[in-house]
């Protein structure tokens, strides 16, 4: 039984990855009300998604000194965090999301060639 449902789980991975490329994207950033930090993620997700998925995304922004109730569910722990439910696998990326290729990495837009690219990078001292 326990075989059957890993499986299961990997022909989901499987067929996560061969989506669609148009797939659309659910997004949640997480920000903490004007600050300069907050406003700057917020500027950087719009115009990503605009460049990159237009029309292809839903993009909610969650406020949390308003909405407090919605960290712990999403086990939220610093602030600016930006959550990417859709398409799998779920996601997330914590910061200004200044660095695009990352961001874009992070989403799944560019293939695993760049992202491999960016993470060999990272250890660059």
């Amino acid at each position: 039984m326990k075989r059957l449902a890993e499986r299961d789980n990997a022909k989901a991975f499987e067929e996560a990855l061969a989506a669609d490329p148009a797939a659309h994207y659910s997004l949640r950033l997480f920000v903490t009300g004007t600050t300069p930090r907050s406003a700057r993620a917020i500027r950087n997700i719009r115009a990503i998604c605009e460049d990159h998925l237009q029309g292809r995304y839903d993009l909610e922004v969650i406020d949390v000194y308003q909405h407090p109730e919605r960290i712990q569910p999403e086990q939220i722990v610093v602030i600016p965090t930006l959550v990417k439910e859709q398409p799998l696998p779920l996601r997330k990326m914590i910061g200004d999301l200044s660095n695009t290729e990352r961001v874009l990495a992070g989403l799944d837009i560019v293939r695993h060639g760049i992202a491999a690219k960016l993470h060999a990078n990272e250890h660059v001292t």
